[in-house]
């Protein structure tokens, strides 16, 4: 039996954002908890030439709320990229979540072979719907996945691996 790409994507899209949710809510309960701050971790960054962590969920959502407007061949919903508290990534994340989930598999299966032009600027990557899928947006929404898990550790928020994966 071979994997659509709608079960290549949106569940696990889905999973992980819940995932990571979850992190967020342990991490704004840890500075409550500890009296710190939360904008200490909004924009804390592992290193000074890398965006913080408010920027990592932006990017983190962006790739699969455009990953699943492309892959379905519709409108990509634009976000205003303004975020500064948990309680605003929280609800780009569930934001992001209802429009995955209103994409339904009709949309997405069969765009293997869909041609999807990303532009950066000057700069332009086409590529055919499974690469873009597989090589481009799965690995870019991890990073800034992990990003995101990594700057909290290291901020002392008592987060491990299952936090990261969630439950099975």
């Amino acid at each position: 039996m071979s994997l659509t790409m709608y079960q290549a994507s949106i569940p696990s899209f889905l999973r992980m954002l819940g995932n990571l949710s979850a992190i967020l809510d342990k991490a704004a309960a840890h500075a409550e908890a500890k009296k710190i701050d939360p904008s200490i971790f909004i924009n804390a960054r592992l290193a000074p030439d890398m965006f913080p962590l408010s920027r990592q969920v932006q990017i983190a959502t962006d790739m699969v709320k455009g990953c699943t407007a492309r892959l379905a061949g519709i409108d990509v919903p634009r976000y205003e990229d303004n975020e500064t508290t948990f309680a605003e990534l929280q609800a780009r994340i569930a934001k992001t979540k209802a429009f995955i989930e209103s994409v339904n598999a009709s949309q997405v299966d069969g765009s293997e072979d869909r041609q999807i032009t990303l532009k950066f600027g000057s700069k332009e990557l086409s590529f055919l719907g499974q690469a873009y899928l597989l090589d481009f947006v799965i690995p870019n929404f991890h990073f800034h996945l992990t990003t995101t898990y990594a700057i909290l550790r290291h901020n002392g928020v008592d987060i491990g691996k299952k936090d990261y994966t969630g439950n099975y």
